[in-house]
């Protein structure tokens, strides 16, 4: 850790987040302030020419949210790099857990300048230690062989309920599961989650979700790949949880991300609908595998998801 790591990561004035924003009538605050806040997260403050540091919401809970980390940890690595040369891909691991109190430095190593590709490797860091790693490739935009896998057939987004709709299922233990929280991501999902079907026991280890940035955010095209980064680790654990019939908060079940890929496809808009397919392939050891496909409205493929999760369920 550098001399002007340190300092940074001492630095008090540096723990101020965005201010909390009012609950809206249906307990779920949602809209552009709470988006406004993602993004003022997102924009790092730039202490040296490959320094930077974040800080976490005024309401975390215990740990840091590690979408939030990944995509901090994206923005620094950009901040690098052309703006003509745009990720294709990162790889993450979730090594300790953050403590929201304190900002989180993000020092990032140059691996590499090509011709056609940019490597970087970012390293987050809080109280001298490192937290979280990522490593992410970008490359210069070129033609070549064109080809995914169709978008399953589900209903449109405003033909769903809303969070807030499907919190109101919950009604006291919405609390406990800490559902109440800001969330600047609109999230409806296809059928019951699994903090619903839990009730009915195991089914199918597949978790559907439409998603979008709730508002509008700037024509920035790191921005919205950030904030996909960000959503990509809110739902996409429910697949394991869907299959073993439990769920965070309401079962003695412990869990937290060990690692995180992302593929990125096409181009998107991070503020327009898109759905996200997750499946479970395998759980076994105390870890779970969930994969993830992100489609446009229009069908689109534009990115990959796959994660590795802690599961432990207590006695």
């Amino acid at each position: 850790m550098t001399e002007a790591a340190r300092a940074a990561a001492a630095d008090p004035g540096a723990t101020q987040a965005p201010g909390s924003v009012p609950l809206t009538l249906d307990g779920v605050p949602h809209g552009q302030p709470v988006l406004d806040r993602l993004v003022a997260l997102l924009d790092l403050e730039r202490i040296e020419e490959n320094i930077f540091r974040g800080v976490s919401p005024a309401d975390s809970p215990v740990r840091v949210f590690g979408g939030q980390v990944a995509g901090q940890a994206l923005v620094a690595a950009g901040r690098t790099v052309p703006s003509e040369r745009k990720v294709h891909s990162l790889h993450a691991y979730f090594i300790r857990p953050g403590d929201p109190r304190v900002p989180i430095v993000y020092e990032v190593d140059r691996i590499r300048d090509g011709r056609s590709f940019t490597t970087r490797r970012v390293i987050a860091v809080q109280h001298g230690k490192a937290i979280f790693s990522l490593s992410a490739s970008f490359q210069k935009i070129e033609p070549g062989m064109d080809h995914a896998e169709p978008m399953p057939q589900v209903p449109d987004p405003e033909s769903l309920p809303t969070f807030g709709e499907r919190i109101a299922q919950l009604g006291a233990d919405a609390v406990k599961l800490g559902r109440e929280r800001q969330r600047p991501i609109d999230l409806r999902y296809v059928s019951d989650p699994p903090w619903i079907t839990r009730e009915n026991g195991p089914h199918e280890a597949r978790n559907q979700v439409w998603m979008r940035a709730d508002g509008k955010l700037p024509d920035d095209d790191l921005l919205h790949v950030c904030v996909l980064a960000y959503a990509s680790d809110m739902t996409l654990l429910d697949s394991i949880l869907a299959r073993h019939g439990v769920y965070w908060g309401t079962d003695q079940v412990q869990g937290a991300s060990l690692d995180h890929a992302m593929w990125f496809h096409r181009p998107f808009r991070a503020d327009e609908w898109f759905l996200y397919d997750c499946t479970s392939p395998s759980a076994s050891n105390a870890r779970g595998l969930a994969t993830g496909h992100f489609f446009t409205r229009d069908g689109k493929l534009v990115a990959t998801v796959v994660q590795e999760g802690l599961l432990r369920v207590l006695p």
